[in-house]
């Protein structure tokens, strides 16, 4: 295990009972519009590589937050990550909670341990799983946000 990189070992945290179940009553469309816009602002500064996502192109990938019964369901235009709005099947699904999302994001987790410890599940074309969890792995959060992605000051 890396320096910095929370152990997989330990019991996964998920929401308190009472939010996850708002949370799963409210719209999907406004995170799943930030999380676009969020890969749009990656994209635009050269975070993520678009010649590496062209086979995505068409493709409908949709992250699960299994504790806030989320469903962020996005396409990728070949050139910008766009909301899917139809109830077509997405060709590759990746799920985890809120918590493990988080320690992916702040680079405070492996995502293969996540994975061997089931707690980073990937349902689909896996091949295009693969691709999305390589991208966003070797993306640099810290530049995508110039604050403490940690919450450090």
């Amino acid at each position: 295990m890396s320096a910095g990189f929370v152990d997989a070992n330990q019991s996964p945290r998920r929401l308190p009972a009472g939010l996850e179940a708002l949370l799963s009553r409210l719209p999907q469309w406004p995170p799943t519009l930030a999380l676009a816009a969020v890969l749009r602002i990656a994209v635009a500064r050269r975070l993520l590589d678009v010649q590496a996502l062209q086979p995505l192109t068409g493709k409908i990938v949709e992250l699960r937050i299994t504790d806030a019964g989320a469903r962020l369901r996005l396409r990728f235009t070949g050139r910008v990550f766009v909301p899917a709005c139809n109830n077509a099947v997405a060709d590759v699904m990746i799920s985890a909670t809120a918590y493990d999302f988080s320690l992916l994001a702040q680079r405070k987790a492996d995502p293969d341990s996540l994975f061997f410890r089931r707690r980073l599940i990937m349902e689909g074309d896996t091949e295009l799983g693969l691709l999305v969890k390589n991208t966003l792995d070797a993306m640099d959060m810290t530049r995508l946000f110039p604050f403490p992605f940690n919450g450090a000051p």
